[in-house]
């Protein structure tokens, strides 16, 4: 009977141990895994956002960049046009500038020729009061011989 005994006493004991480790041990066991699963879930669902925040961050950077390369790109046509117009501006003014230089000498040259035929005139008509000289020295009708000289002046 000893064995009986024993083998109950070994069960009551094996009983009372796993009364003690359902009652005292397992609860804090229990505690601590369930926290250690929380803090992992809570780490997992970190990661998970972090990827997520670095996948937003770099469409964001992309559409940054395209933004920039738009902008530059606008930049760059609108100093390309403004240079071009600057250009043009600058040739029509040049162009001006030179029709006025070329109107001026032109008048200049106008009036230049307008002179040499005055003096081209006053020299003719000199010629004319010479010859007209001669001839009146060798006739006596002064006055017409004067107004047909002064005819011939008007005509040239």
């Amino acid at each position: 009977m000893d064995i009986n005994l024993t083998l109950l006493m070994q069960a009551l004991a094996f009983g009372v141990f796993i009364w003690f480790t359902a009652k005292f041990v397992w609860p804090p066991l229990s505690n601590a895994i369930a926290e250690r699963q929380k803090q992992i879930a809570e780490g997992l669902a970190a990661a998970e956002r972090g990827k997520q925040d670095y996948a937003q961050a770099e469409k964001r950077v992309a559409e940054v960049v395209s933004e920039a390369k738009t902008r530059a790109t606008e930049i760059v046509t609108l100093a390309e046009k403004q240079r071009n117009e600057t250009i043009e501006r600058a040739k029509a003014e040049a162009l001006a500038e030179a029709e006025k230089v070329k109107a001026m000498k032109l008048g200049e040259l106008e009036q230049e020729i307008v002179r040499a035929k005055e003096v081209l005139r006053n020299q003719v008509a000199d010629l004319a009061v010479a010859g007209a000289e001669k001839i009146l020295r060798r006739e006596v009708d002064a006055k017409a011989h004067a107004d047909l000289l002064s005819a011939i002046r008007q005509e040239l």
